[in-house]
């Protein structure tokens, strides 16, 4: 139709010269044509307009210089084409790159499962033949050879733990109500029998839209390491209290604290917190912490002074209250600064 109206009207043939380059260009990208489809069809539209062009200007009804725009809109379209087949390259790359990044995420999956099951019903096993052997000969020889087997295997076991927790980190979880307050009191007092330090808990945050299994997993890779950093006596203090936009979490310990020059990197994967000291850490657990935090959008922060203990602050966004805020909970010991914090109205929980 446009080759006719270009017949037709050879003085305004411009107007439908240009509406057969946009013509095929629309049907060029709405469908996926082949390389010898499309340059059939340029070589046709391109022959086809060229040569009626030429026999008007031959005739005198148009300029020979308004022929010079076929092989201009051919060069056009040529260039459109390949930004077009770049653009489909690149989207198959990432449609292939995509089912790659599943595939691996399913493998993944698997692996932890399976040989998470698999490596610690191992462990299981030879710890019960370990404690057999022990049982079974009373020398100290032997007492002292199980004792560092067993050593090891409890290596293996939280190593074992904090891989397969990290790696289940990236997936996909809920976030319900959670009563925040009474979770960490609950969590403080699992830990408050394992080691004899003076325990104090205090949480004013209520009830939050919050994965309790990344919380529990970030805060008790932080009082494992509070504890594996300070003796006997010393004091591991968490306090939560609410943001503008969430919550915060101290872990507040009066250990031996974190060198300078390592607290660029205690977050980072397969770095033990308090570098060369052989307190038999795995180095995920702080690695954890940073993973289950960020997954939920927030950060991690660490203040410490050598021979003064160390802060760990985590930052929680968008956990809106959903209830009223209660009063806090505390066990006995109370912090050694008073502020408006310690109100007189808070509930102190033995």
């Amino acid at each position: 139709m446009n080759l006719v109206a270009m017949w037709r009207f050879p003085e305004g043939e411009t107007i439908p010269f240009h509406f057969v380059w946009i013509s095929i260009a629309l049907v060029f990208g709405v469908n996926s044509w082949p390389l010898a489809g499309m340059l059939t069809a340029l070589g046709a539209v391109t022959a086809s307009t060229g040569l009626l062009m030429l026999d008007q200007a031959t005739r005198g009804e148009i300029r020979f210089e308004e022929t010079a725009e076929v092989p201009l809109m051919a060069a056009v379209f040529l260039v459109m084409v390949w930004h077009v087949r770049g653009r489909q390259r690149a989207v198959e790359e990432l449609q292939r790159v995509a089912a790659l990044e599943r595939q691996r995420a399913e493998t993944q999956d698997l692996f932890v499962r399976l040989g998470s099951h698999e490596l610690r019903t191992s462990i299981t096993v030879a710890r019960g033949y370990v404690e057999l052997i022990r049982s079974a000969h009373e020398d100290q020889q032997t007492d002292e050879d199980a004792g560092i087997v067993l050593d090891e295997l409890g290596k293996l076991d939280r190593l074992t733990g904090g891989l397969t927790t990290l790696m289940r980190l990236d997936s996909p979880v809920s976030t319900p109500p959670l009563d925040f307050d009474a979770f960490l009191e609950r969590l403080v007092r699992r830990w408050t029998p394992v080691a004899d330090r003076q325990w104090s808990c205090e949480s004013r945050v209520g009830t939050v839209l919050a994965n309790p299994e990344r919380l529990q997993a970030a805060m008790d890779s932080l009082l494992e390491n509070a504890i594996a950093f300070t003796q006997n006596g010393d004091r591991i203090a968490v306090r939560a209290r609410p943001a503008p936009a969430g919550f915060t979490i101290e872990v507040a310990d009066t250990g031996r604290g974190i060198a300078p020059e390592h607290l660029a990197h205690i977050f980072e994967q397969s770095w033990s917190t308090r570098h060369g000291d052989a307190h038999g850490g795995t180095g995920l657990g702080l690695a954890i912490v940073r993973a289950a935090v960020e997954a939920r959008g927030g950060k991690v922060s660490v203040a410490s002074t050598p021979g003064a203990g160390a802060t760990f602050t985590l930052t929680i966004p968008d956990a809106v209250p959903v209830t009223p805020r209660r009063a806090g909970v505390s066990p006995a010991i109370p912090k050694p600064n008073t502020s408006a914090e310690d109100s007189p109205n808070a509930r102190r929980v033995p």
